[in-house]
């Protein structure tokens, strides 16, 4: 199983004090749970950190709106395809409110049985977490491919850095 470090740059938007530290070390921990759920292939964990209307857009632009259809999607994609492992970094967390937080990282995939990234969907995801109930969720979360366009040098800067991650975690 793949796990990652989650270094994140700070750049709060409210007072930085006990609480704040608390929800960083939470929203962290959110995100690592829940891509550690898609990669042991749990589509009912994956749901759980989603509120109950959450979005998630994957990478080729599909939709998939509330916590139930979000959990019978990925059951069907788990049950018939061999699902590459994330490896990620996070790039910024930022506590937006008290109960708002912004969490944007890269993430690149390695495919079943091999040992590599796969630089071809490599991904920049953003995370809008809310807390609810004293519970951090994901509201909406956007996987956008990183395709940089004519500028092969920053796809291959990416994926040496998410390479990085991938050998601090095996």
């Amino acid at each position: 199983t793949i796990r990652g470090p989650y270094r994140t740059a700070f750049k709060p938007w409210v007072r930085h004090n006990r609480e704040t530290t608390e929800s960083y070390d939470d929203v962290r921990a959110l995100h690592r749970d829940w891509l550690e759920s898609w990669n042991v292939h749990d589509a009912g964990a994956f749901a759980t950190y989603f509120t109950l209307h959450g979005v998630s857009v994957g990478f080729d632009g599909s939709t998939i709106e509330g916590r139930d259809v979000i959990e019978s999607h990925l059951r069907s994609i788990f049950e018939l395809h061999q699902t590459a492992a994330y490896a990620t970094k996070v790039r910024e967390l930022r506590l937006l409110s008290a109960d708002v937080a912004l969490l944007r990282g890269v993430v690149g995939m390695v495919p079943p049985g091999l040992a590599d990234i796969n630089p071809a969907v490599n991904a920049v995801q953003s995370l809008l977490a809310v807390r609810q109930d004293g519970r951090w969720r994901i509201a909406q979360l956007q996987n956008t491919p990183a395709a940089f366009h004519g500028r092969p040098d920053l796809s291959d800067q990416l994926t040496g850095e998410l390479r990085a991650e991938l050998r601090t975690i095996q």
